[in-house]
């Protein structure tokens, strides 16, 4: 029987609202599931104090080392990556970084075979490679290097000579060209920012809106669509994050709406380039990939864009998908142990 630990930076396994959805998976699929942290870990006697649930609690008990780690959550401390290290040179893990946006753009650019769907993309070093920017787009978005959910994302648009518009996670102002860049000198100063065009993905009524591809790999170590949904900011937002009141509906809905009788086409159009960018993304890093949250628009001209990938996504916001998600990677550990195994 194959034994999969999930290890996290929690101590207490029923403040990780996700670890019972595998727990159940694991057990519809007749797999060994315990919960642990990596200071329970005693390589000495090759044993880990973990948790399972049991009978409607979680229950501590000792374990062998797994065949495989569903590495749920980051490193906590300095303290324990001996220990990890330790594990991860001995056991599979699941998951794997895919790193910043910078790299991953970078990699994309490089392979060149999806370089029609980037958004042109830079670092900002200095304040020029900006206004080179804002005058060859006229409107461009800032974000930062390693942020997520949307967060500190900024549009800027210029208009006049000397004038910008900037909207700042709500708040719009109008600055001149020195106002702009004391501000862009500041930005820069308190952390790593990229420089990107702006294309608009918005819908009839004016909302911006994207799609997340939420993709996994199987029990068969291949990749399948676990959910495709509309992602739709409230108005005057430049973002569709639900953090900051986005909200979602289901696919079919939104694409009948938005875009009338091609709403099929568009739906087949987002399916086959979930499975055929994560297949060649995947090939670009020297450790398998398990799990992608890809998030694309769709101009006015029914371009696909690619905004952004993200490793270990959030799981679906609707539809109750949580068990999907956590089916999926119980399956793909198991293939996981499985291959290592042979």
């Amino acid at each position: 029987m194959t034994l999969i630990g999930m290890l996290h930076h929690r101590s207490d396994p029923s403040n990780v609202k996700k670890a019972y959805a595998y727990a159940a998976a694991a057990k519809a699929e007749g797999v060994t599931f315990f919960y642990f942290t990596l200071g329970k870990v005693n390589i000495k006697q090759q044993k880990i104090l973990g948790k399972a649930y049991e009978n409607g609690q979680w229950i501590e008990k000792e374990f062998p080392f797994p065949d495989v780690i569903y590495n749920a959550s980051y490193l906590a401390s300095e303290k324990t990556k001996q220990i990890f290290d330790y594990l991860f040179d001995r056991i599979p893990f699941t998951s794997h970084s895919i790193g910043d946006k910078l790299t991953v753009y970078t990699r994309i650019k490089k392979a060149n075979k999806f370089t029609h769907y980037l958004i042109p993309f830079y670092e900002l070093t200095d304040v020029q490679i900006f206004f080179d920017m804002i005058h060859r787009y006229k409107k461009v978005i800032i974000k930062p290097l390693t942020g997520h959910q949307g967060g500190g994302v900024v549009f800027i648009e210029k208009y006049g000579s000397n004038h910008y518009k900037m909207n700042d996670t709500g708040l719009v102002s109008t600055l001149n060209e020195k106002q702009l860049l004391d501000l862009l000198s500041l930005k820069i100063q308190e952390q790593d920012y990229v420089v990107q065009q702006f294309i608009t993905s918005q819908t009839k009524s004016g909302h911006v809106f994207d799609f997340r591809l939420h993709v996994q790999k199987n029990g068969e170590g291949k990749w399948v669509i676990t959910s495709i949904y509309p992602r739709i900011g409230r108005l005057g937002t430049i973002t569709s994050n639900m953090k900051s009141g986005g909200y979602s509906t289901y696919l079919d809905i939104f694409l009948k709406t938005e875009f009338g009788n091609s709403w099929y086409d568009i739906q087949r159009y987002l399916e086959q380039f979930a499975i055929s960018f994560s297949n060649h993304f995947d090939s670009l890093y020297d450790n398998e990939l398990d799990e992608l949250g890809i998030d694309v628009g769709i101009d006015a001209n029914q371009k696909l864009w690619l905004f952004e990938v993200n490793w270990r996504p959030g799981p679906p916001n609707i539809f109750n998908l949580e068990l999907d998600v956590a089916k999926n990677t119980i399956l793909y550990a198991k293939y996981l142990a499985d291959t290592n195994r042979k």
